[in-house]
């Protein structure tokens, strides 16, 4: 059995920036589609995802020119804080409440340390960019679960 690879899969994009000739959806459906995923609740990752796995659609931007995210912010449907803050922020949430049923799970604690770190710089680098008010703060649960 070969051994695992770490890191990327290895799988590249494609490099010319116009759609593919096989792929036959015009621009105003490809983005139709991007509202209505998103309107279903689907956040952009999976937005794309789909898009791949049932539509057959590689890649948007070169198809719309525009990115999922871009199209989204135009229509409204854009998420207030983006989706890796996001989810960051769940995976605290789920280790503070391992945390409190388990007081004693030294490393835990340690793992709640290292997201919330990760949380800080990424809305760092975002308010940054202007993508975060500069008045937005995380407010860290360690002292409460201490």
């Amino acid at each position: 059995m070969p051994k695992k690879e770490k890191g990327r899969s290895h799988s590249t994009r494609p490099v010319g920036k116009r759609p593919p000739t096989w792929c036959k959806y015009t621009p105003e459906e490809v983005v139709a589609l991007v509202i209505k995923l998103a309107k279903d609740g689907n956040p952009p990752s999976k937005i794309g995802v789909i898009l791949r796995d049932q539509y057959g659609i590689p890649l948007v931007k070169p198809i719309v020119g525009k990115s999922i995210l871009e199209i989204l912010k135009e229509n409204g449907l854009a998420p207030k804080i983006p989706e890796d803050l996001e989810n960051l922020i769940k995976k605290a949430i789920r280790i503070t409440a391992h945390l409190q049923k388990n007081r004693k799970d030294k490393h835990n604690r340690r793992a709640l340390q290292l997201v919330e770190s990760k949380i800080h710089r990424l809305a760092e680098y975002y308010k940054e960019r202007g993508i975060l008010p500069p008045n937005w703060e995380y407010k860290t649960l360690v002292a409460s679960v201490s």
